[in-house]
């Protein structure tokens, strides 16, 4: 059979105050018969990782873009030496339970052998991780730098080498940030949301509507010379930083 790839772009429609479309990463389905394993490292190779989903919204656009493509891995597994604990292949993102996302009986707990690894039908599944099926890959469109520079030199670096400063403007990019953000090495990461003295308000600095924030309780100093540093844990909050502290930074590739 030749090989096929489709290329999914997920779409969200969000509403705070304005309206807009996003493309915050892609879905990549691949037609090729892998284990679970290889699967991993074919994404890793090419692309970010296998396909993950944060929550149901997620899986209902997943299943609907390959409704009529079969059965394939996705990047859920249990198979870590003992600990029968359902996690995510991305390294750091927690698996959010959720039963509603499971054929009611396609998940076992203690399988012995190879381990448990998901699959996507309409419904999560559970099999062998030794199992070949394709498998569905996702490449997303956010990247940590781990060197500490100032706002401003942040901002000339990823406009530079990449498309720019992240910006942030609804709970799904949030959330995507988040995951970069937990493996900074400095207590905050730039984002690309800076305070104008001229104009008196907030702005991201490729023009993007300022319509999502989260701010921390006493974060939001509206003070020139400040711009926009995310907590690396949780909450993820956002802190006023004056522009000159150099911290991690998160630039956008599209």
């Amino acid at each position: 059979m030749a090989k096929m790839h489709w290329i999914l772009f997920l779409h969200i429609l969000m509403g705070q105050g304005c309206l807009f479309t996003c493309r915050l990463y892609e879905y990549h389905f691949i037609a090729e018969n892998k284990s679970w394993s290889e699967a991993q490292t074919y994404c890793r190779e090419k692309y970010t990782d296998l396909a993950k989903v944060f929550d149901m919204t997620d899986m209902s656009r997943l299943r609907n873009s390959t409704q009529n493509q079969g059965e394939a891995w996705i990047g859920l597994n249990n198979n870590t030496g003992g600990n029968r604990t359902w996690h995510w292949s991305l390294p750091g993102v927690e698996y959010i339970q959720n039963d509603s996302s499971w054929n009611q009986n396609g998940r076992q707990e203690t399988e012995p052998g190879p381990g448990n690894c998901g699959r996507k039908r309409d419904k999560l599944v559970d099999v062998s991780c030794d199992s070949t099926m394709w498998f569905i890959c996702y490449d997303d469109k956010l990247i940590l730098i781990k060197e500490n520079k100032t706002w401003k030199e942040a901002l000339d670096y990823c406009r530079e080498s990449h498309r720019g400063l992240v910006s942030i403007t609804n709970p799904y990019q949030q959330r995507w940030a988040e995951v970069r953000a937990k493996n900074a090495s400095s207590p905050f990461v730039w984002l690309g949301l800076r305070y104008s003295c001229t104009l008196d308000l907030w702005f991201w600095v490729n023009d993007k509507l300022v319509c999502y924030e989260k701010w921390s309780r006493e974060g939001k100093t509206e003070d020139c010379g400040r711009a926009v540093g995310m907590m690396r844990g949780g909450p993820y909050e956002w802190v006023s930083q004056r522009d000159n502290e150099t911290y991690n930074f998160i630039c956008s590739l599209e």
